[in-house]
């Protein structure tokens, strides 16, 4: 069963109708017990990087997830602010992330190449290396963007996609157990379809 992690940020129930349809069980919680027993979770988010810590901290989810993450090593998957919350650091805030990868967040600048910030809406994705989360994807795949903040990898070997957007940016990585995508694979039909199935089936 899959754990998706409920520290209210988010729409959580697109994620678990989307592994419904593949025929994954998955259960929402905010229990730090249910949370200890996880074999595989998500952590989803939509909304600034502080108020997405602040809620973990009050939560109290924080020590939980360490243990599940970074001791028990449990396959973890970031969505949108999900990811941004597993690095360092954020421009959009002052508080430390969670630093379950070295990364750090940074603002869109508007640009004639971007000139419209939020980023919104589909966009394609550069493969950058091999990894079981974008196994069979397409070449033309594409993923549902909404977003301000860009997460930066600080070893290269961590990036698993980039996407162009005025600026190039790491919009999926890699390290060890803990994967990230800045996109909504939830809303990405059949491409967020697949990097859904390929976590459940092949991330270990």
């Amino acid at each position: 069963m899959i754990t998706i992690v409920d520290y209210n940020m988010g729409n959580l129930g697109s994620i678990r109708n989307m592994l419904k349809k593949l025929g994954v069980e998955a259960q929402i919680t905010a229990d730090p017990q249910v949370i200890a027993g996880a074999n595989r979770l998500i952590l989803p988010g939509v909304g600034a990087f502080d108020a997405g810590i602040d809620r973990l901290h009050s939560s109290g989810l924080i020590p939980v997830l360490n243990e599940r993450v970074v001791q028990a090593r449990v396959p973890t998957l970031g969505i949108c602010l999900g990811m941004q919350l597993m690095t360092r650091s954020s421009e959009e805030g002052r508080r430390a992330g969670l630093g379950w990868i070295d990364a750090q967040v940074l603002r869109f600048r508007p640009s004639q190449a971007a000139p419209k910030v939020p980023h919104m809406g589909w966009n394609q994705v550069n493969v950058v290396r091999a990894s079981p989360l974008i196994d069979e994807l397409p070449d033309d795949a594409r993923f549902y963007f909404v977003h301000s903040y860009y997460v930066t990898c600080e070893r290269s070997e961590d990036v698993l996609l980039q996407t162009s957007y005025g600026v190039r940016f790491d919009s999926a990585f890699e390290r060890g157990n803990v994967w990230g995508a800045q996109f909504h694979p939830e809303k990405s039909h059949r491409f967020g379809m697949q990097l859904l199935r390929n976590f459940v089936e092949r991330c270990n």
